[in-house]
């Protein structure tokens, strides 16, 4: 969508309709991303006279999949995974040689033994549920700041341990829940040979680039498969979803089976603000001008270009959805609606309440004024947003090198025993690294910690020395060797010991600056998270008194279900359907980018029938990291797989509204097509339908 169109959506994003002061903790029709042990079955019934029952939820928890930041689905015997293609391209990219680019071409295979392990993915399936808040409770009781930090990571690694062992198939994870009113143990089963089977041309899965996105209607093959290995074989899973031949009706009931990444439904009036005056817009400055860095580096040579492609789309696709947030906070009826709810749970509080939990909302304004001091600071000297993949590898290293040291409950949460061997995997797995582009990544980041922190400030000091962000990134990344992962790989095992002795650039540099990273880290948990969590834990409480478990938490990616029917809808008098075919995809291209079609799908226009449903819309309710999920109808068959919302779905971060925000999808039925008259996948076609 052009900048113009999402300037004249801006007045779309309204928060009365759905979050009423009068009922502020009543979910409304087709609203929430519930947990599988809280779903309102009831709701569904009595909306859409259909009974979900235990061995429904069941089949659909066992076949639900959590990959690296996206959603997928188990849909065959053998371990066949359905997600996006935009989950799949950074395996694609890492795959790809001098003499192959998978990105743009496609990844297509005849048998299984062509499937490709794609590195750092792992997937995960939930096994159970256990409700762990009373054992977090009693750990943080009468603690505050960096005490109750550690405390409650102590207590959840420990919960870890004895949920899981020391069975490196088994993850298990504390979530929070409720801001804190509730802790869950999720027990997974966690997959580490996953396998690319097929990933479409870039110009099939992307079709409408940046324009389109978050638009609709829309005209793309956003799927891609994966395969589950072990022991060097296909896993065996009986218990996968079927794949739909046909495509779902209007007003059809669908769900949504994935993993919600972060929404803020539940942050207080502060916090929120707090995101539009600082967070939100300092981010914004800075994805727009690494954009613009990007694009102007891939303009410089066509390899370039295939370099960048799925950075700059991540990039533009973060840009464009934090911009939907940021009119959101901005519109007042947003906030009016907010400081009603939080007028409203105020008004409800007992005299025993006030004295048991004083004014947690106040507490937490009051934490923003040190948030938003320490920041940019924490931003530039300690997160991981922005950073090249080299520099991320020399922190991993140094700090799992002094973590790894100490007892596990001592011991930074990321580097608890539980979460190793992720983190190995990740750090030690085959990437395709490429160096140029690593530079201008870290170059900016150094470049941006000197604009906004000042030359003279002490962390800029420690962060460039005496050096330039373009000298100092061009010799970090020229000296390091950490693209190769056997060097990793000899620095991971040889510990604290390799690591000091090294003479890498890159590590040396992590060395100078963790010691103060770490002290800011403290710091920010002392001052900011601490105080944060406990104030959100007093106000969920509060919360849980007036409404219990009728809401649904906010998103935290773990396994979630939505409902919701497939429409369209209506907006300023234009009515929008629900459904595209794949002779619209042929109509609206142009043979100019992004309208013009993969050389795949130009060559095939003959074969396929262009009444065949392509994409489709529905009122699920979800948000990034959905994307991948299975959408599924009430026969538990996969009729698509979600890969976005429209534009009016970006204040989805903070609210609701059933009237027009959507969910899109990409049908089952465009997926068998394609790959049966575009790719000649006759081998995946059988596999999905039997024939």
């Amino acid at each position: 969508m052009s900048l113009k169109s999402v300037l004249t959506y801006g007045a779309a994003f309204a928060l009365a309709a759905v979050m009423a002061p009068a009922a502020p903790g009543t979910a409304l029709a087709d609203e929430g991303m519930w947990t599988f042990d809280n779903f309102p079955t009831a709701k569904v019934k009595e909306t859409y006279g259909v009974t979900l029952d235990k061995a429904w939820m069941d089949k659909v928890q066992a076949a639900a999949v959590r990959l690296s930041g996206c959603s997928a689905s188990v849909v065959s015997p053998d371990g066949l995974v359905l997600t996006n293609a935009h989950c799949v391209i950074a395996c694609a990219q890492d795959l790809t040689t001098p003499q192959t680019d998978y990105v743009n071409d496609g990844f297509l295979t005849k048998a299984r033994t062509e499937e490709k392990t794609c590195p750092g993915q792992t997937a995960e399936i939930l096994l159970s549920i256990t409700d762990v808040t009373k054992d977090i409770n009693a750990a943080t009781k009468g603690l505050t700041g960096a005490d109750f930090v550690k405390a409650q990571n102590v207590k959840s690694a420990e919960l870890e341990k004895a949920g899981c062992g020391d069975d490196k198939t088994i993850r298990c994870q504390v979530i929070s829940f409720y801001q804190g009113g509730e802790y869950k143990l999720y027990k997974y089963r966690r997959y580490t040979d996953v396998r690319l089977v097929f990933y479409p041309e870039y110009k099939a899965g992307f079709f409408g680039g940046d324009p389109d996105n978050f638009n609709f209607p829309r005209y793309n093959l956003d799927s891609g498969f994966l395969r589950l290995y072990e022991n060097g074989q296909p896993v065996k899973t009986p218990q996968h979803l079927t794949f739909a031949t046909t495509a779902p009706k209007e007003n059809e009931l669908v769900l949504v089976a994935g993993n919600p990444g972060s929404t803020s439904r539940l942050l207080t009036v502060s916090q929120l603000e707090t995101l539009r005056d600082v967070t939100i817009p300092t981010q914004q400055l800075m994805r727009s001008e690494l954009r613009g860095r990007l694009i102007q580096f891939g303009a410089e040579s066509e390899a370039n270009k295939k370099i960048t492609v799925d950075t700059l789309t991540s990039l533009e696709n973060g840009f464009k959805v934090f911009y939907g947030q940021q009119l959101a906070l901005q519109d007042p009826k947003v906030m009016e609606a907010k400081r009603a709810e939080e007028a409203a749970l105020k008004a409800g509080m007992s005299a025993e309440d006030k004295a048991l939990y004083g004014d947690p909302w106040a507490d937490l304004a009051a934490v923003q004024v040190t948030a938003k001091d320490l920041y940019l600071p924490y931003y530039f000297l300690d997160s991981s947003l922005n950073s090249s993949s080299l520099f991320s590898y020399a922190r991993t290293l140094v700090r799992a090198a002094k973590e790894r040291a100490k007892p596990s409950a001592e011991r930074l949460p990321e580097f608890a025993d539980t979460r190793l061997p992720l983190v190995e995997k990740r750090l030690l797995d085959k990437a395709n690294i490429i160096p140029a582009h690593e530079r201008i990544f870290l170059e900016f980041r150094l470049l941006k910690a000197r604009e906004y922190l000042t030359t003279d400030n002490a962390i800029t000091k420690l962060m460039l020395g005496k050096e330039s962000p373009e000298g100092l990134s061009k010799r970090l990344i020229e000296g390091t060797k950490l693209g190769d992962p056997a060097v990793r790989k000899a620095l991971w095992d040889g510990g604290l010991a390799a690591i000091q002795a090294s003479d890498d650039t890159m590590i040396q540099y992590a060395l100078r600056i963790d010691d103060q990273a770490l002290a800011l880290r403290k710091a920010y948990e002392a001052k900011v998270s601490g105080p944060t969590r406990i104030a959100a834990e007093k106000v969920a409480k509060i919360r849980f008194k007036a409404y219990g478990n009728s809401t649904y938490p906010d998103a935290t990616f773990s396994l979630r279900l939505s409902y919701g029917k497939v429409t369209g809808w209506t907006y300023r008098g234009q009515t929008v359907p629900a459904f595209t075919q794949f002779a619209g995809l042929y109509d609206r291209a142009t043979g100019n980018d992004p309208y013009e079609l993969s050389p795949k799908f130009a060559a095939a226009k003959g074969k396929i029938d262009p009444k065949i449903v392509y994409n489709f819309s529905s009122t699920n309710d979800i948000i990034g990291g959905n994307s991948g999920s299975p959408v599924i109808n009430a026969r538990a068959e996969v009729v698509g797989a979600a890969f976005d919302g429209n534009i009016h779905s970006l204040g989805g971060a903070y609210y609701y509204d059933g009237t027009i925000n959507r969910t899109v999808t990409v049908a089952s039925t465009a997926i068998l097509e394609a790959l049966d008259k575009v790719y000649d996948q006759k081998a995946l076609v059988k596999e999905l339908t039997g024939k």
